[in-house]
């Protein structure tokens, strides 16, 4: 599957109730190794099968912090240059597992105007999985540049 590209927002999506734009990727160990290797982080159950079934999984999983990264970048994109990703997190309920499609999204829930002109967005994020079950929920904000 190739990777989905969202085009960044245009000023009307930063209000209240907006959706951020789907963000896809596929769970498997192209996407692993990938992560793994740029973070050195080759740990047998997210590599191995047989691992990952000793540590009660189907199989090898994928690691938690990726779908942080792709929430993160899913925020980066749908911004773009009009703003700046101040706080994301996220809680993982469940991993991703080989096959999986993932899909980053969220919702605007708050709109403020900072003292710099600035404005502070706060979002409900999460990654659900090919079946709709949310894996991970999270919230993040975004500043945007004043102006926006």
């Amino acid at each position: 599957m190739t990777d989905v590209q969202t085009p960044a927002a245009t000023a009307g999506e930063f209000e209240v109730g907006a959706t951020v734009p789907p963000f896809v990727r596929q769970a498997g160990l192209h996407a692993w190794n990938r992560y793994a290797a740029v973070n050195y982080e080759f740990v047998d159950i997210h590599m191995d099968d047989e691992a990952g079934k000793a540590a009660g999984m189907p199989g090898a999983f994928g690691m938690g912090n990726l779908i942080w990264a792709w929430m993160h970048c899913a925020v980066e994109q749908w911004v773009g240059d009009r703003g700046l990703l101040e706080h994301l997190e996220c809680r993982f309920k469940s991993p991703a597992l080989k096959g999986d499609r993932i899909t980053i999204t969220g919702t605007v829930t708050g709109r403020t105007t900072a003292d710099d002109g600035s404005t502070v967005l706060e979002l409900d994020l999460w990654s659900e999985n090919q079946t709709g079950a949310k894996t991970a929920p999270g919230t993040a904000r975004v500043r945007l540049h004043p102006g926006v």
